[in-house]
């Protein structure tokens, strides 16, 4: 069942995308070669408390850590560790948590220092059909719309869109319905309305989109081994229009609560 969202529960979803966002923020800086893939990991976690919010990830279906870190081949759900960035590396971190009884995610990829064409392409391409499937969540279309859109946009670079994995409605559970694959036929799946709060987030491959789950039971791979990028945000449609709730600039939430947050 969808849960369509009050004009209450959209404020309090501003708030916990909020904080994400300003987290999100802070840690752009620290991804860097020389970085410790389990020190963003403590840092997160530790700005998340500060924020009076919990890890949305840590303990979800055993889940041992704030962030999923993956590096390069790695999709999503790379595991924080002792690990050493690089130059060169492709970095995918993706991040929530539970503020006031309603959850927030959204991740990004970074590129640690200079990377190849393909690389930034392909980093370029992951925010670029976010945006595009964005544009078709409005009042009167259908889900799959989102994920067409989302689906043509990476092909046309000459990607591909990883087909595991899918995106998801979000509200007091951090996986709500619907899934929003990131491919498929337009004008299929349930009706976009006012008060529908996605996780939009293409996971996109510049080789082939089979996935492997390593040894660790949750890393998830390119079986090729090709470069992966990850892009999300919560996104909400309201009266307003659409809204991007978990934006690095607080645009998403309310002035007050991003006044009120202390900045690292």
């Amino acid at each position: 069942m969808i849960v369509y969202k009050t004009e209450d529960e959209l404020r309090r979803l501003r708030a916990s995308g909020g904080i994400v966002g300003l987290v999100l923020r802070e840690l752009r800086p620290l991804v860097k070669a020389g970085a410790r893939t389990a020190d963003l990991d403590a840092y997160a976690e530790r700005r998340t408390r500060e924020l009076g919010a919990k890890p949305a990830f840590k303990g979800y279906r055993g889940y041992p850590a704030t962030l999923c870190v993956s590096v390069n081949e790695e999709i999503i759900h790379g595991l924080p560790s002792p690990r050493v960035l690089r130059e060169g590396d492709v970095v995918s971190i993706d991040f929530g948590v539970l503020y006031d009884g309603f959850y927030g995610d959204a991740a990004r990829t970074y590129a640690v220092g200079e990377v190849g064409p393909v690389a930034r392409n392909l980093i370029r391409t992951a925010e670029a059909s976010f945006r595009r499937g964005v544009e078709r969540m409005v009042e009167g279309n259908r889900v799959s719309d989102i994920s067409a859109a989302v689906q043509s946009s990476v092909e046309a670079q000459g990607f591909s869109v990883i087909r595991s994995f899918v995106g998801h409605g979000i509200g007091q559970a951090l996986h709500e319905e619907p899934q929003v694959p990131n491919f498929g036929f337009p004008g299929r799946g349930p009706k976009i309305r006012r008060g529908l709060v996605l996780a939009i987030e293409p996971m996109i491959a510049a080789g082939d989109w089979e996935v492997e789950i390593l040894a660790d039971g949750w890393t998830a791979v390119t079986r090729d081994r090709s470069l992966a990028a990850h892009y999300e945000e919560t996104v909400a449609l309201t009266a307003r229009g659409t809204e991007i709730l978990s934006a690095e600039d607080g645009s998403g939430t309310t002035d007050a609560f991003w006044k009120e947050q202390p900045h690292a």
